[in-house]
C-alpha cells in the first residue's frame, strides 16, 4: 500500500504542479497606466454624443501634492477625493514616477457617481510609528460607504511597517511599555468598509504595518492581479482579510507575508478564491472564529486552484473554545503543496495567546467540508490533522484524491480527534476518521454559485 501511495503521489504531484504552473504563467500584472474600462458607462441606443458622459480627471498634483517622497501629501489627497467624489463620474489619479507620503486618510462615500482611483505611482506611509500619535492606529487608507468604486493602476502601496513590527508583542513580548500599542493597534493598510460593487485590480502592496487589505461588511467585491509582499517574520501581516462580507471573488493573486495569505472570518459567505499563490505565510485560513465566546458563522466558501509553498499551514479552519456558530459548505480543491507544514488542518483548540486558554464546552460547529485533489509535500509528518471539539465534533468531512507525502519522500500520516467523514479515490495518507459518518450535505459541499 505504501509503494502504491508513493507512486500515485509522485505522478499526481508532477501532473498538478505542471497544470498549476501553466495557469499561473498566464497571469500578468498590468503595470501600465492605461485607463482601459475603469468606468463602465451604461449602454444606450442614442447617438454617441447623447449617451457618453464626460469623465472628470482629478490628479492629486492639482491640489498641491509634491510626490517627492518627503513632504506629507495627506491634505492634497483629501481635497482631490472630495472633488472626485462629488463629480459624475470621475477618476482620481496618483501619477506614475512619484512617491507620495500620506498619513491616515478617510475616503467617505456618498459619491455622485462611479469613482475610479488610478494608482500608477507610489503611496507610502510615515515610517516612524511615533508620528501617528493622535492619529487612528487601526486605519491608514480607509474607504467607507463607497459604492461602485474601482481601485487599480499598477502602482505600489507601501506601509513601511518594519518599525511597527519591532513594537509587536509577538516580536518583543518583554517590552511592557509598548503593550498599550499592541492592545489598540490592528492597523490595516487599506480598508474597504460597508461598500458595494468594488473592483480592485493590478496593485502591489508592500510591508503593511499589519493587515495589507481588509474588506469588512462589504458586498459584491472583485479582486484580481494583486501582489502582496512582506517578510516571513513580520507579525499579523495578513495579505487579504475578509470579515462580515459576501459575494467576494479573489483570483490571480500572489501573496508572500508573515501571516495568513488570505483569512476569512465571522459572518462571511459566498467567497470564491481562485488561482492563489501563497508563501511564505500561514496559508489560507477560515478563522480564527469564536474568540471571547463570540458567535461566528462562515458558509459557502470555495478555494479552487492554489499553490502553497513553505507555509506554516496549508488550508486551515481554526476556532477558539467557547465560541458558538458554524462553519459549513466549504470546499478546498485543486491545490498543490510544496514543503507545507500542516497541509490540511482543522483546529478547534486554537489559542493565539501568551497564557493557556481555558477548556470550554462550546465551540463553533464545523460541518460539511470537502478537500479534493490536493497534492504535494508536507514539512510535517502529519499531512492531515483534524482536532475537533469533544462537545461539537466535526461532521461530514470529505476527502477525495489526496496525495501528500513528506518533503523527503517518506509517507505522511493523518490524525483525527472527534472527526467523522468519508473518502473516495486514492487518499494518501489514509483517512483516520474516528467517528461514524452522518451525512446532512451528501458527499460534498454544494455552492450556490461557482
Amino acid at each position: 500500500m505504501v509503494a502504491v501511495c508513493r507512486a500515485t503521489t509522485l505522478l499526481n504531484y508532477f501532473v498538478n504542479s505542471l497544470v498549476y504552473i501553466l495557469v499561473v504563467s498566464s497571469v500578468e500584472f498590468n503595470t501600465t497606466n492605461e485607463f482601459e474600462s475603469l468606468l463602465e458607462l451604461p449602454r444606450s441606443h442614442k447617438r454617441p454624443k447623447d449617451r457618453v458622459k464626460s469623465v472628470t480627471h482629478v490628479s492629486v498634483k492639482d491640489f498641491g501634492a509634491k510626490g517627492d517622497g518627503y513632504t506629507f501629501d495627506t491634505e492634497a489627497f483629501k481635497r482631490a477625493w472630495k472633488i472626485a467624489c462629488s463629480s459624475s463620474p470621475a477618476v482620481l489619479e496618483v501619477p506614475r514616477g512619484e512617491t507620495f507620503v500620506v498619513g491616515p486618510i478617510d475616503f467617505p462615500g456618498g459619491c455622485s457617481s462611479k469613482v475610479a482611483v488610478l494608482i500608477s505611482g507610489k503611496i507610502v506611509a510615515p515610517e516612524d510609528p511615533g508620528l501617528w500619535e493622535g492619529w487612528n492606529l487601526r486605519r491608514w487608507l480607509y474607504f467607507h460607504g463607497v459604492d461602485r468604486l474601482t481601485v487599480k493602476g499598477g502602482g505600489t502601496i507601501n506601509g513601511r511597517g518594519s518599525k511597527w513590527w519591532d513594537r509587536s508583542c509577538k516580536i518583543n513580548s518583554s517590552n511592557v511599555k509598548l503593550l498599550w500599542f499592541n492592545w489598540w493597534t490592528n492597523m490595516q493598510a487599506i480598508t474597504f468598509h460597508r461598500s458595494k460593487k468594488l473592483y480592485v485590480k493590478n496593485l502591489e502592496l508592500l510591508n503593511s504595518q499589519q493587515m495589507h487589505m481588509a474588506f469588512t461588511e462589504c458586498h459584491n467585491v472583485k479582486v484580481t492581479g494583486l501582489k502582496v509582499t512582506a517578510p516571513p517574520e513580520s507579525p499579523n501581516t495578513d495579505g487579504i482579510h475578509i470579515s462580515a462580507s459576501s459575494q467576494i471573488s479573489v483570483k490571480n493573486v500572489v501573496i508572500k507575508t508573515g501571516d495568513d495569505c488570505i483569512s476569512i472570518t465571522t459572518n462571511s459567505s459566498k467567497v470564491r478564491l481562485r488561482n492563489v499563490t501563497c508563501g511564505p505565510g500561514h496559508g489560507i485560513s477560515i478563522g480564527s472564529l469564536g474568540r471571547n465566546n463570540s458567535w461566528a458563522e462562515v458558509h459557502d466558501v470555495l478555494v479552487d486552484g492554489a499553490f502553497l509553498s513553505n507555509t506554516d499551514n496549508g488550508v486551515r479552519i481554526k476556532t477558539w473554545q467557547g465560541g458558538t456558530g458554524f462553519v459549513e459548505q466549504v470546499t478546498f480543491r485543486n491545490i498543490v503543496m510544496e514543503n507545507v507544514s500542516n497541509p490540511i488542518i482543522i483546529d478547534q483548540y486554537y489559542c493565539d495567546s501568551f497564557v493557556p486558554c481555558p477548556n470550554q464546552t462550546t465551540n463553533v460547529k464545523v460541518n460539511g467540508v470537502t478537500f479534493s485533489n490536493i497534492n504535494g509535500t508536507s514539512a510535517t509528518i502529519e499531512a492531515i490533522r483534524f482536532t475537533c471539539s469533544d462537545s461539537f465534533p466535526c461532521q461530514n468531512l470529505y476527502l477525495e484524491d489526496i496525495q501528500l507525502k513528506q518533503a523527503l519522500g517518506e509517507p505522511a500520516e493523518a490524525f483525527c480527534w472527534n472527526a467523522s467523514g468519508r473518502s473516495s479515490g486514492s487518499v494518501c495518507p489514509s483517512p483516520c476518521f474516528d467517528m461514524p459518518f452522518t451525512s446532512t450535505f451528501g458527499t460534498s459541499a454544494r455552492h450556490s454559485s461557482e
